[in-house]
């Protein structure tokens, strides 16, 4: 590793891209719960999760977070009753999307406090080096 405090950074910044996609998925998915199928027996939006991969960076040595796979969930959608909605079957059943607000509301709260604490650790890195650089001059 050649730079510990360019590592820092680095790290820091791979995380804040990380959760900032994490983000904006989880809001994709809050702005799409309550979607239905535009056509009948047809499916509504189906909820997304990230995944995220373990990197090394060649220029600093630092193990970096980034996003990795966007997924859908293959959960089954929830059904509601409503036989004058466009989408309904012949049993009147229309199928609303998988998405469960209150756990992406804490996904959302969960990401947002990773994104802080990445931002944190680039802010303690970048003072860690201004304070080397005092010290040396």
């Amino acid at each position: 590793m050649s730079d510990p405090l360019r590592a820092i950074g680095a790290a820091a910044a791979s995380g804040l891209r990380a959760q900032s996609e994490r983000l904006r998925i989880t809001a994709e998915n809050i702005a799409n719960a309550q979607s239905t199928s535009t056509i009948a027996g047809g499916d509504p939006y189906r909820r997304r999760e990230v995944s995220f991969e373990r990197m090394l960076d060649p220029a600093t040595g630092a193990e970096m977070l980034g996003p990795g796979r966007i997924s859908e969930d293959p959960s089954p959608f929830p059904l509601v009753h409503d036989p004058s909605h466009p989408a309904a079957d012949a049993a009147g059943m229309v199928k609303r999307a998988n998405v469960e607000p209150l756990i992406e509301m804490a996904n959302m709260r969960e990401a947002s406090r990773s994104y802080e604490a990445n931002l944190n650790m680039y802010d303690s890195g970048r003072r860690m080096r201004s304070q080397l650089l005092d010290l040396l001059s």
